[in-house]
Order: structure tokens, then sequence, then C-alpha cells
């Protein structure tokens, strides 16, 4: 194949001298050509580099791109990759500019107009639509990674929907969606009016196997025995240490992550040599001083030191990242996980080992099997390419399935064809509104219309479809979110209002019903609006009490009764508003995890959410006329995202002061802003937590604010 001028100056610019093969498909596809395609191939096989060809291409016409992906993380690497853009000639005359956009979801988004390249999480663009970002009609390129994860039962509605907005409202841009393997491309392909390239082929061969009784049989023919110690992933994932590679175990539950990688860590160790030793002891002291005092923490960190690590969701994001980073390094040789790493940052190791096939699923409310569509994605992880020729993917055997129904099922199995998850009520009655909203005046044929255009429509019934929305419809009509204007739906002020604050119109109708049953006059209400923001539908994670929380939460409810909006027992309370509830009062993180059993990572979402969710309160009372309200609403987000008492509130507006250095302020005697900026700096710098540098910060900041006033 003939190369292109562009091509050939991106390869050039990032050190390659020929296309991988699926790589070649897509341009056959007409990538290059502005032509939509689905791009289905295993992970690692360069389909990050087909997205940067069709995007130089689309930014020699003038034109943005969008590259769109689930989540955060994944959001901050692909702009990191895209910057590489920036060192190649397109022949416009400037370097493309890149930007990233992941929160803030009540925002219009108007300062990413000014940037060529634009990362966003799904969520993000959804909001974007919402919100009628006019410099949408300037994208020539849209790029939706991971599209396979339309078939995940949260995440799964949005993409789709997004998807089939993108297709009716520009359909003249291109669409590049890229895919893992999956067994219905062709349907998915067809949907989203794409051409279609598959390929099976990926830079390192994978090979595939089971475990069973100290012996492996492996999909290439070949067997081999594993010396048996304590545990069987454990003796596994060492097995490849000694061959030179890094090692993944996946485990089901986080608990049994951090339990074999204990049980790893004194056999890596012995395999490090001197200078691996030095850099993990000094992976181990950043996560001892970047992150908090959590005796998670604490215990990664003396695993990290021999060269061990455990990677999930109750992980701090500073942690997190330290063992991401220590990982790609090659300082962490063996890393253990939950398998939500799996769709997130690109963590490739020689050999992965899967601990159990089961995962817990709190829909179910127990251990359920994986698919083989996520076994697929966790062998995705074997292999790291310009280091590996080969990566191994092995299962292990447990008691209640044989090792040769494990192969048959996982190793010879085809992947799930996807399906759509937009048949909840949740999902339709959410995006629905945002439809009526933001395309105002709709005829019911015309609603009908759009939600006929989707996945779910296509795979259901037609009838199925048509009762959903409908009873939608019914529900946000009978709650004053839209209404009919001669055959027309427009939404009301209080529905534009909640589909811009992106949350469930449940969610908004119980703000507003809530608030309006507070008596005017009363002026504490702190520990009632975080019941009422916990109890949401949004709120997010939800935790359940445990058996022995339930007489400390009825004390709390009994000592604050006067806080609450209307009458609440401990059975109406989860283990998340007790946290939020501690969290606020400045309760420590070893405390969160020794008494109430929260993780970092655990509550860091919890404030993440707590915060967008006070703000939609805040906003809801507003159209509500609580004017009486809202000043103690501004107040409890900012609580909420440093964790303070209600005294530190001035404290937290200074720049660098947190709920660790407010508290040391206040406690030194200095209650508010006024007495900073009298005292003598060295007199701040002997403040605990302070410090010399920090008190001259402090003061240079102070200085500029009273020039500007």
């Amino acid at each position: 194949m003939q190369q292109d001028s562009t091509v050939g100056a991106i390869l050039s610019s990032l050190g390659y001298d020929s296309l991988y093969p699926p790589q070649e498909k897509a341009i056959a596809a007409g990538i290059l050509d502005g032509k939509s395609v689905l791009v289905t191939t295993p992970t690692a096989s360069g389909k990050t580099l087909v997205a940067m060809m069709a995007i130089a291409k689309t930014l020699q016409k003038g034109k943005k791109a969008v590259y769109l992906t689930p989540l955060r993380a994944l959001a901050s690497e692909k702009a990191q990759d895209l910057r590489a853009l920036e060192a190649v000639d397109l022949g416009t005359g400037r370097k493309p500019n890149v930007a990233v956009s992941t929160g803030d979801y009540d925002s219009a988004g108007k300062e990413l107009a000014f940037s060529d390249v634009i990362v966003l999480t799904n969520e993000k663009m959804d909001t974007l639509f919402r919100h009628g970002a006019e410099w949408l009609g300037d994208v020539g390129l849209f790029v939706s990674d991971e599209v396979h994860l339309i078939g995940d039962r949260e995440r799964g509605p949005t993409l789709e929907m997004m998807l089939t907005r993108i297709r009716k409202l520009y359909p003249s841009s291109q669409l590049l969606a890229l895919s893992a393997t999956v067994s219905n491309a062709d349907e998915i392909a067809d949907w989203l009016s794409c051409g279609l390239v598959e390929s099976s082929w990926r830079p390192t061969k994978l090979v595939e196997g089971v475990y069973e009784y100290g012996s492996v049989r492996m999909s290439d023919s070949t067997t081999f025995r594993v010396e048996q110690t304590a545990n069987a992933a454990v003796d596994l994932a060492i097995d490849s240490l000694d061959g030179g590679g890094q090692a993944l175990i996946f485990a089901e539950t986080r608990k049994r992550a951090a339990s074999l990688a204990a049980k790893a860590a004194e056999g890596v160790y012995k395999r490090l040599d001197k200078s691996t030793k030095e850099q993990a002891a000094r992976a181990s002291a950043e996560i001892l001083d970047r992150g908090d005092d959590a005796e998670i923490t604490h215990t990664l960190a003396q695993l990290v030191a021999k060269g061990v690590a455990f990677h999930h969701a109750g992980l701090g994001p500073a942690s997190r990242q330290i063992v991401e980073d220590s990982f790609k390094q090659g300082t962490v040789k063996l890393l253990t996980a939950t398998p939500t790493l799996a769709a997130g940052v690109n963590l490739p190791a020689r050999r992965v080992v899967v601990a159990s096939i089961l995962r817990y699923d709190a829909a179910y409310g127990g251990n359920v099997p994986i698919s083989v569509m996520e076994y697929k994605q966790l062998c995705g992880r074997a292999g790291r390419p310009k280091y590996d020729k080969a990566g191994e993917a092995i299962i292990v055997a447990e008691s209640s399935v044989s090792g040769d129904e494990l192969y048959d099922h996982y190793v010879l199995g085809t992947p799930e064809p996807l399906r759509s998850q937009l048949a909840s009520d949740r999902a339709v009655r959410f995006h629905l509104l945002s439809t009526i909203a933001s395309m105002p005046g709709m005829k019911r044929p015309e609603i009908m219309s759009v939600f006929s255009s989707t996945l779910f429509a296509r795979q259901y019934r037609e009838s199925t479809v048509q009762f959903k929305v409908e009873s939608a419809l019914e529900y946000l009509e009978s709650e004053d979110l839209v209404k009919q204007k001669s055959d027309r739906y427009v939404a009301t002020e209080f529905g534009k209002k909640t589909s811009l604050l992106y949350i469930d119109p449940q969610t908004a109708v119980a703000f507003r019903d809530a608030l309006s049953k507070v008596e005017k006059g009363r002026r504490k209400h702190a520990l009632g609006f975080i019941h009422l923001l916990t109890q949401s539908p949004d709120f997010y994670p939800t935790l359940s009490l445990r058996k022995k929380d339930y007489d400390e939460v009825g004390l709390l409810l009994q000592e604050r009764q006067g806080e609450l909006l209307y009458d609440v027992s401990e059975y109406d309370c989860s283990r998340s508003f007790w946290a939020l509830a501690e969290w606020v009062e400045e309760t420590g993180e070893r405390i969160m995890g020794d008494r109430l059993g929260v993780e970092p990572g655990d509550m860091h979402r919890m404030v993440e959410t707590g915060q967008w969710l006070a703000h939609a309160l805040y906003e809801v009372a507003k159209l509500s006329g609580r004017e009486d309200l809202l000043a103690e609403l501004a107040g409890m987000r900012t609580r909420i995202r440093y964790g303070i008492k209600e005294e530190l509130m001035p404290l937290v507006a200074l720049e660098g002061v947190g709920r660790v250095r407010a508290r040391a302020l206040y406690s030194a005697g200095f209650v508010d802003v006024s007495a900073i900026a009298r005292a003598p700096q060295a007199k701040l710098a002997s403040v605990p937590k302070i410090g010399p540098a920090v008190a001259e910060k402090l003061k240079v900041q102070l200085a500029a604010r009273r020039q500007a006033q």
C-alpha cells in the first residue's frame, strides 16, 4: 500500500517504520477519506494510531476532532498520546491544541471552542449535547473508544444514546468507533452506518490456558508444571517473573487482591536486584508521603517496597497513580487487581493470571461467573509490546468447576454479542428528558423516531420500546418535568434545569419534594442534607450498613434529630450517609477505615459525587424559591469538598489550604483570613503543617488580594 505523506510523518515522529495489519486495513476501509468505520481488534493492536491518522486528516481540513473515552483515567492517557501530533507537520501552519474535559457536568464547555482535539468522557459529551455547545458543529470527526462497553449495565446507556445523537445530529461528520473484538460487530457497524474492520492480529501472540493440580494446559498444545507452594495464582505469577517477565493477577474482590499480594511479597522480593529494590523503596516512601493515613495505604507501601502491589477502587488517587507508574516502569513486578483494571489504564504484563472466574455483582447480591467477553478483556492485558514475543493468560481452576469445562467455555469460547442496556426504566427516563429538553417542541412520533434509532430499538420489539418511552413520558409529565403544548412536548423550567444538572429526574423530584417540606426559619440542616444526597438514585458508591453499624447510626440520628428534613430511622440509612456525615466533621482516614470500613478510594468518589449533588440541590432550591437555604447549601458543598466543620470554611478559601492546614491554623488561633493577614510571617511558619514556604505563599496571596481590592 502506498503510504500517505501525513501517515508517513506521524510514523516517523513516533519512531515507527511500518503499519500493523489492522492499521493498513483501516486505511483501506477509508479512514483517511472521511469514511465512518468500526474497528474491532485486540488490545495493543494499534487502534490509537488509527485514531491519530484520522484526526490528522481532519485537522488538515480545518475541522475539530473529538476523542471519547469511558473513563477519566483513559481520557488523560489518550490526551497524552494525542499530544504527539504536536510534533508532526500537518501543513496547517500551527501545532494542534489538545484539551481534556471530564468533569463539571453543569457547564457548556465554551472554553473548548478554542481547541482542535478535544478528549472527553462519554458523560461529558452527553452534557455538551444538553447544553447545546455550538462548537460541536465544527467537529469533523468523532472517535469513540471502547465501544464494546455499550453492553455495560452502568455506562452502556449513555454511550448508546450519545452515538445515536452523533449519527442523527451530525450525519456528515466522520465516526470512528474502536472496540475489542465482539461477536456481533457486523450488527453494531450496521447500526452505526459504518464500514467494518475486523482483525484478530496482535503484536504479541496470545496463548491462553488453564491451571489445575499443578499443571497448565495451553492453547498452543503445550503443557507445563509449576512448583506448588501456598497459592496457585501466586505460583503462576512468580514462575513468570523467573522468566524475566511481569505478572498481573486478577482477583474477584479487593480483599483477595490484597491477600494475594501479601502472599507473593517475600517470593518477589528475593528476585529483585539491588537497583530495583532501591526504586521500590522510593516508590514506597512516595506513597506514604503523598497518600493518606488509612491503614490500606500503609499496607500498600510495605508491599510496594518488596516489588508487589495491589490495585482496586478502594485506593486513593495518589496511591493508584504511583502503583500504575511503578508497574509501567518495571519497579513493581507483580500486580494484583480487581477486574475493573482491565477496562482502565493500559498496564500490560507477560502473564495474566485469572485467580477466579467469579466476581462480586452488587445487583445480584453475590458472586457470579464473569462473561467470556470480560475474560477476553482480562486476557488483553497479556503480552507487553516491545518486550514480549508472546503473552500468556491462565485461569486457575477452582474446585467447583473442572479445568476442561473452563477451557472449553473461556479459552475456546466466543464473546457474547453486545446487548443494549437502554431498556432500564432509569436510563429511558434520564435520556428522554434530555431529548425533550435539548430539542423542544417535539411531537410524540418525533420522540419515538429518536429512540427507534437506538440499538435498543434494533434488538427489542417495537412495542417494548414504545411502552418504555410512554411510561417514562407519563412519569415526566406527572412530576412537572415536561408538559404538552399543542401536541408538542417541552421541558418545564424544572425539567430543563434537571437535564442540565445531569441528574436522574427521580433525584430532582426527591430534592424538590424534600425542600418543600423544610420549615422556614430553621438554620441547621446539615445531617438532613447529607441524608437527602446519599439516598438519591445518583449517589455513588452506596455502601450498606453492617449489623454492628445500626446502633451507632441510630445514636447519631437521635443526637442530631433537629437537623433532619423528615423522619429518618437507622434502617433508612446507608454507610455512605454515615461516612459523609463523619467526613464533614473532620474524621480522619484511618478512623474511616477502621471504624466505618470505608477505604480512601470510596471516600474520594463519595466526596466527588456529594459535591456534584450538593450543587444540584442548591440549584433546585434556587429554582424553588428557597433563598433561605442557599447560604447553608453553598457551605455544605464546601464542607463536603474539604471534609471540614463549618468554622474552617473561611480558611479553605485560601489557595493551598485544605482540611489539615485549615485545622492547624484554627487551632493556633488564626480563625479567619484577617488574623492570618495581621500575623508575622515567622509566626505563621511556626504552625504545624504550615512551615516557611506555605507561610510565604499565604502572605503573598493575601497581599495580592489587598492590592486587587
